[in-house]
């Protein structure tokens, strides 16, 4: 079991522990719903440095992001950041990613925990162009500073203007008495805020300097329950819930990071599928009555059918009410479709909706 260069402080809090990805990870402070409140409502702090980095670079760098990647990375400009995915061979996805063009000819590829083996062996089998290659991965440390007063709360640890870094931009600046820090926009909760990637030797201090910037605001340390919690209530997919080896971007709704301005791995197949349609569809749905859906339940019809399955469910903190994503057939995907999640032999009513569940 790996730790993270903070987990001490995390034990030292009396966080609950368990193994994630294989790290000795934070799961919960004070509570999921309070945990959850602090970053809708203020500011808060996780340690995400489980995360893999690998730092591309050289002449053919983006020839070898564009060939593994479904995104068009041609788009990037330096300071600029952008989600995409590794598509198989299969149709499905090999993982979820995050590509930032740091200079001309270098990008760091920002991957699953759970998947930063499976990925560097994937890019790396693709890798005939002669990218110089590192995994950065044991290296680094990332604390994601996320909520509202996220900007005004940090704003005394860096001499850039942080209300001025737009969605998915970065800038590598000064922070917290270090340099060369990467400040991103590209938070994974709907709440605002930042990622800051920074070298395992200064992640305490700068920890320590951000609770002491922030605590005239209430910031606390956060854990991953939490995290799922408000990415769930935004309808952010989760590698291994909501997409995995055998869902294709367009049956998650991923259509929008799927760009057919060249070729990549799979496009052809992806391109058909794109023009005949899909099958299932990955759809987000409220509970018409106070129950919890969770992961593999089965969505069936009125008349008992099973049409689905539940990628991730949970009680939303905010709208105090059960909310899920879930795979059902294309003629039970549209808004408003009324559809039953099968709970414990119950087959409790719940309508899909638009995303995001939860709207400021």
């Amino acid at each position: 079991m790996k730790n993270t260069a903070l987990t001490h402080i995390h034990e030292s809090l009396g966080a609950k522990m368990l193994p994630f990805a294989g790290y000795n990870m934070p799961i919960t402070y004070e509570g999921i719903n309070a945990e959850h409140e602090t970053v809708r409502n203020s500011v808060g702090v996780f340690d995400v440095s489980h995360m893999g980095e690998f730092l591309l670079t050289g002449p053919n760098a983006l020839a070898l992001i564009q060939k593994v990647t479904s995104n068009d990375a041609s788009t990037l400009t330096i300071g600029r950041a952008q989600y995409s995915c590794l598509p198989n061979n299969d149709g499905g996805i090999v993982d979820d990613l995050i590509v930032y063009k740091m200079k001309e000819e270098e990008y760091l590829l920002v991957v699953n925990a759970s998947n930063i083996e499976k990925d560097w062996n994937w890019i790396s089998s693709h890798n005939d162009l002669g990218v110089d290659m590192k995994n950065l991965s044991d290296d680094y440390s990332l604390l994601a500073i996320q909520g509202p007063k996220a900007v005004e709360a940090m704003q005394p640890l860096s001499s850039i203007d942080l209300s001025a870094i737009p969605y998915y931009h970065f800038e590598v600046a000064d922070f917290a008495g270090f340099s060369d820090v990467i400040i991103s926009a590209t938070g994974y909760t709907g709440s605002g805020g930042f990622e800051i990637y920074c070298k395992n030797a200064d992640a305490e201090t700068i920890w320590n300097k951000v609770f002491e910037a922030g605590a005239a605001f209430g910031i606390k340390p956060i854990g991953l329950a939490a995290r799922d919690t408000l990415r769930l209530e935004m309808g952010f997919c989760l590698y291994g819930n909501d997409i995995n080896d055998t869902t294709s971007p367009f049956e998650a709704g991923l259509g929008w990071i799927t760009k057919f301005t060249k070729e990549f791995t799979n496009s052809e197949n992806l391109k058909k599928q794109k023009e005949e349609g899909v099958t299932k569809k990955l759809v987000a749905f409220e509970m018409q009555e106070r129950a919890v859906p969770r992961h593999d339940y089965e969505i069936v019809d009125a008349s008992g059918a099973v049409i689905g399955v539940v990628t991730s469910g949970t009680m939303s903190p905010s709208m105090n009410k059960g909310i899920g994503l879930g795979y059902v057939t294309v003629n039970n995907s549209a808004v408003d479709t009324d559809i039953f999640i099968r709970i414990r032999k119950n087959d409790v009513p719940a309508k899909v909706v638009k995303l995001p569940f939860y709207k400021k």
